[in-house]
C-alpha cells in the first residue's frame, strides 16, 4: 500500500475519533443543560407556591410577621440568585429552605392553621416540590460528574480545551439544608 493512502487512512481515523469525542462532549453538555432546566422548573414551582402559603397563613399569624418577612425575603433572594450560577443559587435556596422550616415550625403552634385545608394542601405541594428538587439536583450533579470526568480524561482533554468545553459546577446543598422540611400535622 502506498504511503499517501496509509497517511490518508490515519488522518481519516483521527478525524472520526475527534468528531466522536466532540459529539460526545456536546451530548453530555446538553444533558447538563437539560438537567439544570429541570431544577429551574422545580425551583420556579417552589417560588410560585411560597406566596400562596404566606397569604394563607398571614391572617392567622398577626404577630409572627418576622417569619413571613424572612420567607418573602429569602424567596426574593433565591429568585435573584438564579442568574448567578449553581453555587450562588444553591446557597440562596438553602436560605429559603431554612426560612420555610421556620415557617412550618411556627405553623405547628396554631391548631386552627394546621387544620386549614389550604395550608395543608400548600404544605403537601411544597414537600413534593422539595423532593422533586432533590431528585433534579441529584440528576444534574450526576450529569456534571460524568461530563467533568469525560473532559479530564485522555484523549478528550486534548479536544475539550481547544473546542471551548469547560468544567461545570455542581449544584451543592449545604448538608443540613439538604433535608426536606418536616411537616408534622398531628
Amino acid at each position: 500500500m502506498p504511503t499517501p493512502v496509509i497517511a490518508l487512512i490515519v488522518v481519516a481515523v483521527l478525524v472520526v475519533i475527534v468528531v466522536g469525542i466532540y459529539n460526545g462532549l456536546v451530548t453530555k453538555r446538553n444533558r447538563i443543560d437539560e438537567a439544570n432546566a429541570q431544577i429551574q422548573v422545580q425551583l420556579k414551582r417552589r417560588h410560585d407556591l411560597i406566596p400562596n402559603l404566606v397569604n394563607a397563613v398571614k391572617g392567622y399569624m398577626d404577630f409572627e410577621k418576622g417569619v413571613l418577612t424572612q420567607v418573602t425575603e429569602a424567596r426574593a433572594g433565591a429568585i435573584a440568585a438564579g442568574a448567578q450560577g449553581p453555587a450562588q443559587q444553591a446557597q440562596a435556596e438553602n436560605v429559603l429552605t431554612g426560612a420555610l422550616r421556620s415557617l412550618f415550625a411556627v405553623v405547628e403552634n396554631y391548631p386552627t392553621l394546621k387544620a386549614n385545608e389550604n395550608v395543608l394542601a400548600l404544605q403537601e405541594q411544597l414537600t413534593t416540590t422539595e423532593n422533586q428538587i432533590s431528585f433534579s439536583r441529584q440528576n444534574y450533579n450526576a450529569s456534571v460528574l460524568e461530563y467533568n470526568n469525560t473532559l479530564q480524561t485522555f484523549p478528550n482533554v486534548l479536544i475539550a480545551g481547544p473546542f471551548g468545553f469547560s468544567k461545570r459546577e455542581f449544584f451543592a446543598a449545604e448538608p443540613e439544608a439538604a433535608e426536606v422540611p418536616v411537616v408534622n400535622l398531628q
